[in-house]
């Protein structure tokens, strides 16, 4: 963990690290009004359904455009004005009076989440370039650690605090309060890419659909973990208590966070392509424990899940920061953008699945997702 606390203890690159943690953070708090904005609009399952599935589409349109935005106004500039733009909008949710405001506040929330995400993603790799430093795999520990306290200080602040908006001007004006004391870091950096047009070969894109189709993989798997962990306690497994019942996800996202914080010291030593395929190795057996339905046994296997697949998603993006596409930014928000819809639809896919069936046949289909993707980036280790 030593290189851990070198990393957090330079101001240039905790100003990043915190950049991934306030984008969970305040997703963290909003996840925790969702019941209330609900219940305030009087909206069914359904409807909360389609306002949630529309915050995705913003994230999704901006993709095709994030790279040029970040191209001509910075990375460093992007990251920064976006997580600021990120952290206001989010108090828009809560004020909505009514349904098209809600639909119109997440979509415009999903559109600065994808610029940001890539910029911030973007920027990292191009401070691990020039600094010659890898903190790819910690800044996504951060993200997930941003999560853990959103939710906890969330749940702290839902107790004393009774009025929504409140909670949240209060998160809003700490995130950006914090980002602005450090954004001077890492404010002026911007890409070394020319910005003039640049063709692109099929032998250099073959490398970024193979990444993508992992990103599809990996962001299926933690998308389906996420939705459907606590379902599949209960109907697979037969969990009764219902306090038990989020304990698989609880496990995989902490297993998750702690591998992320090590990812960096793995990946310099035996490097990124060795990385994802010992991380999916690990993450096959922590499928193969949860198929098993005994309760211990599924929660280690969470457990396992988590901790391979969190090394995973960082060394997609280290590798398809040093293809050789020249516009890393471009390259970047190609893979994130096609690895963003196994997130959307692997949940869905899944729940067909257990419809025909159930969910144990569902969660076998993950695990061979895992295998197709050993298969995949094998293929990449005579490239990276």
């Amino acid at each position: 963990m030593k290189s851990v606390f070198t990393i957090i203890k330079n101001p240039r690159y905790f100003a990043v690290l915190f950049v991934f943690a306030s984008m969970n953070i305040l997703t963290g708090t909003w996840v925790l009004y969702i019941p209330y904005v609900k219940e305030h609009l009087l909206l069914n399952d359904a409807e909360i359904g389609f306002a949630l599935f529309i915050f995705s589409v913003g994230a999704l349109i901006s993709i095709p455009f994030s790279s040029k935005i970040i191209n001509n106004v910075g990375t460093g500039k992007t990251t920064g004005i976006g997580i600021l733009l990120f952290a206001l909008c989010y108090v828009f949710p809560i004020l909505s009076g009514s349904y098209y405001q809600l639909c119109s506040s997440l979509f415009t929330i999903g559109l600065l989440s994808s610029i940001t995400n890539i910029a911030m993603n973007s920027l990292i790799a191009e401070i691990e370039q020039l600094d010659k430093v890898n903190f790819m795999s910690t800044a996504h520990g951060f993200f997930s650690l941003g999560g853990v306290i959103g939710a906890g200080l969330g749940s702290i602040f839902i107790t004393f605090i009774k009025t929504p908006l409140v909670h949240f001007a209060i998160i809003i004006l700490l995130v950006s309060f914090i980002n602005l004391l450090f954004i001077k870091k890492y404010y002026t950096i911007k890409s070394n890419v020319s910005q003039r047009k640049i063709k692109v070969s099929f032998a250099q894109l073959k490398p970024l659909l193979i990444l993508a189709l992992i990103g599809v993989i990996i962001s299926g798997n933690e998308g389906s973990i996420e939705y459907w962990s606590p379902l599949f306690l209960k109907d697979e497994v037969l969990v009764t208590t219902e306090s038990f019942l989020g304990l698989g996800f609880l496990f995989f996202s902490f297993f998750m966070m702690l591998g992320r914080f090590f990812g960096d010291k793995i990946s310099l030593t035996i490097g990124s392509v060795k990385t994802i395929l010992y991380g999916f190795s690990i993450a096959i057996v922590g499928h193969l424990l949860v198929l098993t339905g005994q309760f211990i046994i599924v929660l280690t296997g969470f457990s396992l899940l988590g901790m391979g697949l969190s090394v995973i998603y960082p060394e997609i993006i280290r590798l398809t920061s040093k293809s050789a596409v020249q516009n890393k930014t471009l390259a970047i928000s190609f893979v994130s953008g096609i690895g963003f819809l196994g997130f959307l639809s692997a949940p869905v896919l899944i729940g067909y699945i257990s419809k025909l069936s159930n969910l144990t046949y569902s969660f076998a289909i993950l695990t061979l997702s895992c295998c197709i993707a050993v298969a995949l980036i094998s293929k990449l280790k005579k490239t990276f």
